[in-house]
């Protein structure tokens, strides 16, 4: 019995010992299973690695080439801005130059004006205007001049002595009005400014006259320059002429002509004229006793 029983725990260990020995051994089988899986992940990340350093590599030559073409880009952007800069400062010396060229020419252009103005007064010299002829009058006679000479020794009383000596006469060149409307001024060209003055004299002393039931006035033949700026003086000299303010003739004019310039004709002839208070003052005695005692 006890050599039957050794013997059945000596088959127990035996077995026991080949199971340790089978569950060694399918521990070792287990183990070896695993270690090809560990070498395929390595493997497996090994070979993302080198695939994202592949894409860096290329990323990085993608941005390297970009940025080559950006810095031609920018290289071509200075070289224009380079080229603006430099036509503009050419520009601006231009213009300064054109400038002070433009200025010189404004100033000679003034002047220019002023001296045409001047000149265009001056062929003037001997012309009259007269308003109020109304249109057509003249249709009736030879030619406009001898309709002139005819008007003015009518209506002024000239003396057949006077020497008139009409150049030239014309309607104003401007399209004829219609209806009522205030006909054209006649231009007259005299021979001399002297009997242009006294035509004048007889006219403003006599406040024009009666044509065709139309009132005639006779006036310079301004150039269109100053007849602007008379017009812009018109309104206020009507104030003043509204508020009863009258002009002051400058000094020493004064002494001389009066303080109504319109009193300029008839000292002429006579030596005293009327001061506001409407008193006959002789202007020359004035004069004459300012000038002794200023010299005294």
């Amino acid at each position: 019995m006890i050599k039957k029983k050794s013997k059945e725990l000596m088959q127990t260990e035996l077995f026991d010992g080949d199971g340790a020995s089978l569950a060694s051994s399918a521990s070792s089988v287990v183990g070896d299973d695993d270690t090809p899986t560990h070498l395929e992940e390595d493997q497996t990340g090994r070979a993302d690695m080198s695939l994202i350093l592949k894409e860096l590599r290329e990323f990085r030559k993608d941005n390297g080439q970009q940025l080559k073409q950006i810095r031609k880009e920018i290289n071509k952007t200075n070289t224009r801005i380079a080229e603006a800069e430099g036509q503009i400062e050419a520009t601006e010396t231009w213009l300064q130059v054109a400038e002070e060229a433009v200025t010189e020419l404004l100033q000679l252009q003034v002047h220019l004006d002023a001296k045409l103005m001047d000149l265009e007064g001056r062929s003037r010299r001997e012309n009259i205007r007269i308003h109020g002829v109304k249109e057509g009058a003249e249709d009736n006679s030879l030619s406009m001049g001898t309709f002139v000479e005819a008007l003015l020794r009518e209506g002024l009383d000239l003396p057949a002595t006077f020497e008139l000596r009409v150049e030239s006469a014309h309607r104003a060149l401007m399209p004829k009005p219609p209806g009522e409307v205030s006909p054209r001024s006649i231009v007259v060209k005299l021979s001399s400014y002297r009997t242009k003055e006294e035509l004048l004299r007889l006219a403003w002393q006599k406040r024009g006259f009666q044509h065709l039931g139309r009132r005639v006035n006779l006036d310079h033949d301004y150039t269109p320059d100053v007849l602007r700026k008379r017009n812009a003086y018109a309104e206020a000299k009507t104030v003043l002429r509204v508020r009863k303010i009258r002009f002051q003739t400058p000094f020493p004019a004064r002494f001389t002509f009066g303080t109504d310039p319109a009193n300029y004709l008839a000292h002429k002839q006579e030596p005293g004229t009327v001061d506001r208070a409407g008193r006959n003052v002789n202007y020359k005695e004035k004069l004459d006793a300012f000038r002794h005692k200023d010299s005294a």
